[in-house]
């Protein structure tokens, strides 16, 4: 059999296939621009006494579910809390929860935010940064869920 192939029509849907892959990339990136910021009380005050209060939005429910499984050694930290307070805690972030891969439980390893954010690696060493986690440093609405500016 013979297939009798438009190199244009080809050329037209590989074109408008790359054009809907960079929209879906970038799309994932803009996203996360603005998330809404955290309202729950327990948690802008238990999370926020050491570092700002994430917000939930900005990791999937299974890597919330696994950050509160893991209190007793929060990123070299330990976290405590009573047993209501966490449940209630978790109860918001999972409710709360955006998309990404669930296997991780850094914001800093998400896909999304690897994209927004392919700096040398000095530029975390920077005292005015500190960290990846630091994102007041450079973007200072981060706080009420706003990492446009």
């Amino acid at each position: 059999m013979i297939l009798n192939i438009d190199l244009r029509a080809l050329r037209v849907v590989a074109t408008a296939a790359l054009l809907l892959a960079t929209a879906a990339t970038t799309a994932r990136g803009d996203e996360m621009e603005r998330v809404p910021p955290v309202t729950h009380a327990a948690t802008q005050k238990e999370c926020g006494e050491c570092h700002m209060a994430y917000q939930p939005g900005l990791l999937p429910a299974s890597s919330w579910n696994r950050v509160m499984d893991g209190l007793t050694d929060h990123f070299g930290e330990r976290a405590t809390l009573s047993d209501a307070v966490t449940a209630e805690i978790r109860a918001y972030l999972t409710g709360n929860a955006g998309r990404g891969d669930g296997r991780l439980l850094r914001i800093t390893e998400q896909r999304w935010w690897l994209d927004e954010h392919d700096f040398r690696a000095d530029i975390w060493r920077r005292k005015e940064v500190g960290s990846k986690a630091n994102c007041e440093a450079c973007h200072r609405l981060a706080g009420k869920g706003d990492y446009d500016r």
